[in-house]
């Protein structure tokens, strides 16, 4: 087990990687001051496959877990499904008292964790995440929310965990394109802080063996979010790398046909258009970047029913807008970035129209 630091200070949140998390689910809720009633918030998928060891850890240390499931994807981070499910935490009886705990991916880690954070005003929420997405980036951070018609993550609340247990054995369990996707988020930390990082990932590595690079990449992410939590000072922002057009491409492409890592391998082979031709990134550094992704599968070309001006009119609607103006993630060196307050459309457009080659 390793434990990451974070510094939020007045928030007690630990974040925990290695095998065998779950068993001990239970015992480290209790370590962590949580008690009484608890909502386990999971999929379909995810229940099935560790539904159960979640309740039983949690009953053993002395809880009463209630497990609440979701249909499996996208379409389940919706305001429809947040108030359901906080209809049947009401009928299950939880007070202020309680817990959430979300068991599954990216998607069961917002949906629970903003369902926490705005039921009676807030309880505590653990994050026992089981894809590459969440426990490298997505559980970790506070940021919780559902998607909007108008695109994705425009409804949500920041609510930190009180805990975070990233089991890698629930990685054995992941289909082989879901495992792949997430190193998306991976490849995109060391785009934008560890460039060392990328020359060490290899697609062959056993999944059993990733306790230490879940890990490091935890901490990236816990390091930016502690100097900047709410996304104001811009620090933040520097992990959207590749998201602008990334959630542009989800978006347009309807909810579900793309995973999430897919599309934002698409956004960061645009990122790096921009970054290359504007910012100066060297080409070599580009193409070690475009390498690793295609070496873990992930798309490179955008599908050709997708129309620029249609991934341009949803990012319109992205919050990573301001006042209108575009916040664009650039990386000028592999391990640098910044956010760029004079990327145009028509920078945007012409990495866009890369894609189709």
């Amino acid at each position: 087990m390793i434990e990451v630091p974070v510094d939020l200070p007045g928030r007690a949140c630990r974040l925990l990687a290695g095998p065998g998390l779950l068993a001990q689910a239970g015992t480290l809720c209790a370590e962590a001051g949580l008690h009484g009633t608890c909502a386990i918030i999971t999929d379909e998928n995810v229940g099935r496959l560790h539904g159960a060891a979640a309740t039983q850890s949690l009953a053993t240390a002395g809880f009463a877990p209630r497990v609440l499931t979701v249909p499996a994807g996208e379409n389940s981070k919706s305001l429809s499904a947040a108030e359901d499910l906080i209809d049947r935490m009401l009928d299950a009886g939880l007070d202020r008292g309680s817990f959430v705990v979300a068991l599954g991916g990216g998607v069961v880690g917002d949906l629970a964790g903003f369902v926490a954070a705005i039921y009676l005003r807030g309880i505590p929420c653990v994050q026992i995440p089981t894809s590459i997405v969440a426990q490298v980036d997505s559980s970790v951070g506070g940021k919780t929310g559902v998607n909007a018609r108008a695109g994705k993550n425009l409804i949500g609340a920041f609510h930190q965990p009180r805990l975070v247990l990233a089991d890698t054995l629930t990685l054995e369990t992941l289909p082989d394109r879901e495992y792949r996707e997430g190193f998306a988020e991976v490849i995109k930390h060391s785009v934008i802080r560890d460039a060392a990082m990328l020359e060490e990932l290899d697609p062959a590595a056993p999944r059993a063996d990733l306790a230490p690079l879940i890990a490091r990449n935890i901490a990236i992410k816990a390091a930016i979010v502690s100097q900047d939590e709410e996304e104001r000072t811009g620090l933040r922002a520097l992990l959207n790398f590749g998201h602008t057009v990334g959630h542009a491409i989800e978006n347009a492409a309807g909810y579900g046909r793309l995973l999430h890592g897919e599309a934002i391998s698409l956004g960061m082979y645009a990122a790096l258009f921009v970054s290359e031709k504007k910012y100066g990134l060297p080409r070599e550094q580009a193409d070690k970047v475009r390498a690793k992704l295609r070496a873990y599968g992930l798309p490179v070309v955008l599908p050709p029913d997708l129309g620029t001006d249609a991934l341009l009119s949803a990012m319109r609607h992205d919050k990573k807008f301001a006042a209108g103006q575009i916040r664009y993630v650039v990386a000028p060196h592999l391990g640098e970035a910044f956010v760029a307050d004079d990327v145009t459309e028509d920078d945007i457009r012409a990495a866009i129209d890369s894609l189709r080659k």
